[in-house]
């Protein structure tokens, strides 16, 4: 492999500030919901005492756990010694970096009083799992920052394989600490599982390289910079592995609840009867999410082109967050089993399916939040050399023929 050497992207042109001016637009109008949603109280949102997790709280879960998979291109490359993927270690670390800032704001956001996060980070009661996560989220942010100053730092280079594997075990107990607020809610028939946390792994894998692999591409196109089809077909097969092991998983938890029969009602719920949490469960994510993509991934007529590959990414991004809605919004819907065998009804709603729409400045502060981590990486290739000049199989491939 020859020498790789990294550039500024320059950040001159009018496409470049027309982006920069979309992005920054997308975050004023997210602000602003925000401000609707505190001045008027969140009764103006979709969420009620039965749906406290709303729309908010599916991008952000979405973009902190593929902010561990953005990772997965650099820790492949420094923990695994794959040295194809070593160019793109610098542009996964902003990536994930970035990812995890945007889903935050949107949490921070959401909290109805963003002044209380001082609470939860000056004083801790370890019983939670939501302390844990404070802890595990900012020490993602650090060590990951340290990952980057060793992979740019010349004098620091040598330590970058160590600090590499620091960074993929924490990103591991990160994510399993975000599987495991709903793995730990054994009041929720459909979050009771201690599967919850490895399957928010894999899932993790799959989110975070589609979008990896859409800034990339992008950014590369755009630029006027080479791309290699080494790398890329790479990319793609690595791709079409995680997507197998969502599905592979997705099948196990569902077969393991309906072994057991006091999750039954909950597995006919969202399998079944649940309207438009069984639609996005089988079309959404099974469909668009899983096996339309696996397929395009593997067919020979498609295997080599740019487009379809950014199409296959794109569906695994939209099945990726119809997932994560049933998930968090399913599972708060289906009523808790308060007496296990029993009908219960009353006054308070008890055994009665919760209803959720979301509204309009709910989804715009989760698409801001998306622009947040857009406009943290548009800026960041401008400030700092993050993309290598040029990644064509001469360069990135260390088979290619000299």
């Amino acid at each position: 492999m020859k020498k790789i050497e990294y550039t500024k992207i320059k950040g001159h042109s009018i496409p470049y500030y027309g982006l920069l001016a979309g992005l920054g637009f997308t975050i004023l109008l997210g602000l602003l919901s925000t401000w609707y949603m505190e001045h008027n109280g969140h009764h103006v949102t979709g969420m009620t005492n039965q749906i406290v997790w709303g729309m908010p709280h599916v991008f952000a879960i979405f973009l902190i756990i593929a902010a561990s998979g953005a990772l997965n291109v650099a820790s492949i490359a420094s923990v695994f010694g794959k040295k194809i993927y070593d160019p793109l270690s610098r542009l996964s670390a902003l990536l994930a970096l970035a990812l995890l800032a945007g889903g935050l704001v949107v949490l921070l956001l959401d909290l109805g009083r963003p002044d209380r996060l001082i609470v939860a980070i000056t004083k801790y009661n370890f019983k939670s799992i939501f302390a844990w996560n404070i802890i595990l989220y900012t020490g993602f942010f650090g060590i990951v920052g340290a990952y980057i100053w060793m992979m740019m730092d010349h004098n620091m280079y040598k330590f970058k394989k160590k600090v590499g594997l620091v960074a993929f075990v924490w990103r591991l107990v990160l994510t399993t600490g975000t599987g495991s607020i709903f793995g730990f809610l054994v009041a929720r028939s459909a979050y009771d599982a201690a599967l919850m946390a490895p399957m928010f792994i894999v899932m993790s894998f799959g989110f975070g390289l589609a979008i990896f692999l859409l800034v990339l591409m992008a950014s590369y196109n755009w630029t006027g910079r080479e791309l290699g089809d080494a790398v890329v077909a790479r990319l793609r097969n690595l791709l079409g592995v995680f997507v197998a092991a969502s599905l592979y998983f997705t099948i196990v938890y569902h077969v393991t609840n309906l072994y057991i029969t006091e999750h039954h009602g909950v597995e006919k719920f969202i399998l079944s009867d649940g309207g438009i949490y069984t639609n996005l469960f089988w079309v959404g994510q099974v469909l668009i999410g899983g096996l339309l993509p696996l397929a395009l991934i593997y067919a020979p007529g498609v295997r080599t082109c740019r487009k379809t590959l950014g199409a296959i990414s794109t569906m695994i991004i939209i099945g990726g967050m119809c997932q994560v809605y049933v998930i968090v919004i399913g599972g708060q819907a289906y009523p808790m089993e308060l007496f296990p065998g029993y009908e219960v009804s009353s006054s308070f709603f008890d055994g009665v399916v919760g209803q959720y729409s979301p509204t309009l400045p709910e989804v715009v502060l989760g698409v801001s939040g998306m622009a947040v981590s857009l406009l943290l990486v548009t800026f960041a290739m401008k400030a700092l050399a993050f993309l290598p000049s040029s990644l064509a199989d001469s360069v990135a491939d260390p088979h290619a023929a000299k």
